[in-house]
């Protein structure tokens, strides 16, 4: 509760609170604390005006569709994989957060015109990174799709990814990839055969996976799995 209101959440739910002001915040009895994800940021961060975000304070934002789901799981996959992650891809992954929460709360308050033109393309970008890990599964996942999911131009995608010193090919490609790998030392996979880790990443040609793999990281997936296998045990 803050401000004169009180919101009840659900699963997948997000709710803003200001915690340099006086909030009540109250966990229900049936939902375990680990089962509860907080992220905190100084204002500084939120390129928004403090009368839109007075707005937004003790209110469920929809996490059903659009940026509000897109929000919703990419900070679920963070928290889950976090424990993975080196020291420069968490920074890098909690600023994409960051930007989407920003455009999820400047959606709630129609205030996206507020933001600055390179917020709103640092937003555009951080829905772009969650729309591909979402569909990494997805064999027709193309720079074309992607951008035609964004409503935006194929050179404007590539100008995007540009910035970041990157192709959107190779970074689907990085992290089908990386997926794959994750799969390939999993203990409780190891009966899975390798074709069907490479198709559940959206690789369709076995061959063409072993070769691209082999490239990436020096050894065959089967060899990978292998040494892995043997250095664990």
């Amino acid at each position: 509760a803050q401000d004169g209101r009180s919101a009840d959440f659900d699963a997948g739910n997000l709710v803003l609170y200001d915690t340099s002001r006086p909030y009540l915040a109250e966990l229900a009895s049936d939902i375990p604390a680990g089962q509860m994800l907080v992220l905190r940021f100084p204002h500084s961060l939120l390129p928004l005006p403090a009368r839109d975000l007075r707005r937004l304070t003790a209110v469920r934002l929809p996490c059903d569709q659009g940026v509000g789901a897109l929000s919703s799981q990419f900070l679920l996959q963070l928290a889950r994989h976090m424990d993975e992650l080196s020291p420069s891809d968490t920074a890098r992954l909690s600023t994409l957060a960051l930007d989407l929460l920003t455009t999820a709360l400047a959606n709630a308050v129609d205030a996206d015109s507020a933001l600055a033109p390179h917020a709103r393309q640092r937003a555009l970008m951080a829905q772009i990174h969650a729309f591909i890990a979402e569909h990494l599964g997805d064999p027709h996942l193309t720079p074309a799709a992607v951008a035609a999911a964004h409503h935006i131009s194929m050179r404007y995608l590539h100008k995007l990814f540009h910035h970041e010193g990157r192709t959107v090919a190779g970074w689907i490609r990085e992290r089908r990839l990386d997926q794959c790998r994750r799969d390939l030392s999993d203990p409780r996979l190891t009966t899975r055969p390798i074709s069907a880790i490479a198709a559940r990443w959206g690789f369709t040609s076995p061959a063409h996976f072993s070769q691209t793999f082999r490239t990436a990281y020096g050894l065959s997936p089967r060899q990978f799995r292998r040494q892995y296998a043997t250095a664990h045990t």
